[in-house]
C-alpha cells in the first residue's frame, strides 16, 4: 500500500522540478534577450551620448520606467528619448523600453 503512495509522491516531486526548470529557462532567456538588445544598442552609441548630462539625469527615470513596464514616464526620460532619437540614427526606430534599458546600461 505504501509503495504506490511513495511512487506517486516521487512522481509529483519530479514533475515539480521539471516545471521549475522550464520556468527558470524561460526567465533566463528573457533576461538574456533584453541584455543582448541593450548591449547591441549601447555598443553603437558614442562617448558624447554616454557623457551627456541629459542622458545621465534620466537614469532614475529610466529605472522607474523599466520597473513599471512603461507606466512611469519622467520628464528627464522624455528629454533623453528626444536627445537619443535626434543624435543616434539607430535610436529612431527603437522602442521606449529599449532606449530606457540602454540608458540604464550606460
Amino acid at each position: 500500500m505504501r509503495s504506490p503512495l511513495i511512487a506517486a509522491a516521487l512522481g509529483l516531486l519530479l514533475l515539480a522540478d521539471v516545471t521549475q526548470a522550464h520556468t527558470l529557462v524561460a526567465t533566463s532567456n528573457i533576461i538574456i534577450d533584453a541584455s543582448r538588445r541593450t548591449i547591441d544598442f549601447t555598443s553603437d552609441t558614442t562617448t558624447s551620448i554616454r557623457d551627456s548630462k541629459i542622458i545621465r539625469e534620466a537614469h532614475d527615470d529610466a529605472a522607474s520606467f523599466v520597473a513599471s513596464e512603461g507606466e512611469i514616464r519622467g520628464a528627464h526620460l522624455e528629454a533623453a528619448f528626444d536627445t537619443l532619437r535626434t543624435r543616434v540614427p539607430e535610436a529612431r526606430d527603437a522602442s521606449d523600453l529599449v532606449l530606457a534599458e540602454a540608458i540604464l546600461a550606460l
